[in-house]
């Protein structure tokens, strides 16, 4: 059929190639991304604030059950329908493994809890270094190791999200902790790819720029120090949690499939100039 079509003139063989295309594909339309989510679980970290608590909203609203994973249960938001909270301190490394377990199966992970201890080098502190780098590189690694084994055992091909950061590749004055923990970030999601591919299991990560969350506002509020970082954006703005939710949608659903083992920069443009 082929070889008989490519001895047509150009314009008809072309059209008569689509046709065939056209007609094999029939009934073969893709779903859309978001029924992908349609009772699927799901874990997020770090998911009471911020980026973690609209990726928790958004993965709700288009059907998913989400174990939300929160430090503790003091102080802690009213959870959402169809969640359940998990009170976890992530830097406790047999804990936290324990209870990541327990959950059982899951399709997909986000590793979304972090913390920032701003100290510039000459003032980094052994706590302050500790900390970061306990809660934003080690209880990633612990995490991610019940969730895998989980969706190994049960089969499943799931997808795990690490939030890292553009400074994880720019570093920027009086980040020397948090810009190490992000790059560790990067490097352990490139390594997990490489391992857990095999099983069906794709690891990548989103990098966001400065976003927007009621924190941020806060702590990038002064025209000094967002200011530089602002005039390297094209875009002219900085990231809105709606931003980073729909750049995670994307790498846990089924429409990203052969991507594993990179980056999603969402940053406007920082990271091109």
């Amino acid at each position: 059929m082929l070889r008989s079509i490519c001895k047509l003139p150009h314009k008809i063989a072309g059209q008569m190639a689509v046709d065939i295309l056209s007609r094999s594909m029939s009934g073969q339309a893709p779903q859309k991304m978001e029924d992908y989510f349609k009772g699927k679980k799901f874990i997020v970290t770090g998911s009471c604030a911020g980026m973690g608590e609209k990726i928790t909203e958004r993965l709700v609203d288009l059907g998913s059950f989400v174990y939300a994973v929160v430090e503790k249960e003091e102080g802690a938001a009213k959870p959402l329908p169809n969640t359940k909270q998990i009170f976890c301190d992530v830097s406790n490394w047999e804990d936290t493994y324990k209870k990541m377990y327990d959950i059982g199966p899951v399709h997909g992970l986000v590793n979304n809890a972090g913390v920032a201890v701003i100290e510039s080098f000459f003032d980094v502190t052994e706590h302050g270094w500790d900390k970061t780098l306990n809660i934003n590189a080690r209880a990633l690694v612990r995490i991610s190791q019940a969730v895998a084994k989980n969706m190994i055992d049960a089969g499943i091909k799931g997808s795990i999200v690490n939030i890292s950061s553009t400074i994880s590749t720019r570093a920027i004055p009086d980040h020397t902790t948090y810009c190490a923990s992000k790059g560790a970030v990067n490097q352990i999601t490139r390594t997990m790819a490489i391992e857990l591919g095999k099983y069906g299991i794709r690891t990548n990560n989103v990098n966001p720029t400065v976003v927007l969350t009621r924190m941020g506002k806060i702590a990038w509020s002064d025209p000094e120090k967002s200011g530089p970082i602002m005039r390297r954006s094209p875009l002219g703005r900085f990231a809105e949690t709606d931003d980073i939710a729909n750049a995670v949608i994307f790498m846990l659903s089924d429409y990203s499939t052969m991507v594993n083992g990179t980056a999603l920069v969402v940053d406007g443009g920082f990271l091109a100039g």
